[in-house]
């Protein structure tokens, strides 16, 4: 028996909450979660890895990670901090961003209130403009 066949094929596998094809990623925005979910530690929720390690492991460009995680990050799934790391001759460095994934529960709600919101905007508008304009 190979060594293939006696590990576990779940053990390397994460959990992509079915809820997040509620909220209207592109396939971009999906490809970048997904990673950092991927990379996540289960007791933290974080992670950080650069943008060029994101975008060699989903194929896209460093600029183009940049703007799915700010997309990400507009949309409330995960927040980033800045890091520094200290070189070997004392100095300080910008380190990579530090992921935080954010509760996909509580996303979800937001984008719930969100939208009703948004529908309630839009109903009062439709009132106002038909108490303007009376037929």
């Amino acid at each position: 028996m190979s060594y293939r066949q006696k590990s576990n094929p779940l053990k390397n596998t994460f959990p992509l909450p079915n809820e997040i094809f509620l909220l209207g990623l592109c396939p971009g925005e999906l490809a970048v979660y997904a990673y950092l979910l991927r990379c996540e530690s289960r007791k933290t929720h974080q992670c950080w890895p650069s943008y060029k390690t994101i975008g060699k492991a989903v194929g896209m460009t460093e600029n183009t990670v940049a703007k799915y995680v700010g997309n990400l990050e507009n949309k409330g799934l995960i927040r980033t901090e800045p890091t520094t790391v200290t070189t070997k001759a004392g100095k300080r460095r910008n380190g990579n961003l530090m992921y935080t994934i954010l509760p996909i529960q509580e996303v979800i709600d937001r984008h719930i209130q969100r939208q009703l919101d948004e529908l309630e905007l839009a109903t009062m508008r439709a009132q106002h403009a038909k108490r303007q304009c009376p037929a």
